[in-house]
């Protein structure tokens, strides 16, 4: 086998646990755990004889041994203070000041802005004050005017028509008598 890797399973016979093998193990991890919690309440009672005891000349030292977390291992006989670790404190929504104003970042001013300055174009696109805005008014007034002219010359056809056929009419009601 080359050098630096491991041995993984591949090429052997893998190896499965029978259901009563796992039930086994389960019903040991459980009296193990029920061991463990009776000694622990032997253990409190023995504490709580002693804690009795010293509450008549300390009550101040209760209080704080109550308040601590039960520590595993080693921790409980060594005290550690690192001023580097802060605890973290969870913060109600209540305790969050709301009224003191939030620095925005770069891109949130940006935002802003951008939006800020679209909008003063907008008002001043829609009083017609921007180059885009009388130039489209320009070309606006350049279509009516066509239109108008179209419609113009419309009616003058029609009316041309209309009149040609009245002719037409004249002309072949006289013929006919």
């Amino acid at each position: 086998m080359p050098k630096g890797r491991k041995a993984a399973h591949k090429g052997r016979m893998r190896t499965y646990t029978s259901p009563e093998e796992i039930d086994a193990q389960m019903k040991a991890e459980k009296e193990r755990k029920k061991q463990e919690q009776e000694e622990d309440e032997q253990e409190g009672a023995a504490h709580n004889e002693v804690t009795e005891k010293s509450v008549a000349s300390e009550s101040d030292d209760s209080d704080d041994e109550g308040s601590q977390r039960k520590r595993a291992g080693v921790e409980g006989l060594i005290e550690i203070e690192n001023p580097n670790r802060v605890a973290q404190k969870s913060k109600k929504v209540t305790d969050i000041e709301m009224d003191e104003p939030r620095q925005l970042s770069r891109r949130e001013r940006e935002e802003l802005e951008k939006q800020k300055a679209k909008e003063r174009f907008l008002k001043a696109h829609m009083a017609g004050k921007t180059d885009q805005a009388k130039a489209d008014l320009a070309r606006l007034a350049i279509i009516r005017k066509q239109r108008e002219e179209a419609a113009r010359k419309k009616e003058e056809e029609k009316k041309a028509k209309e009149a040609a056929a009245a002719a037409a009419k004249g002309i072949n009601s006289l013929s006919l008598k």
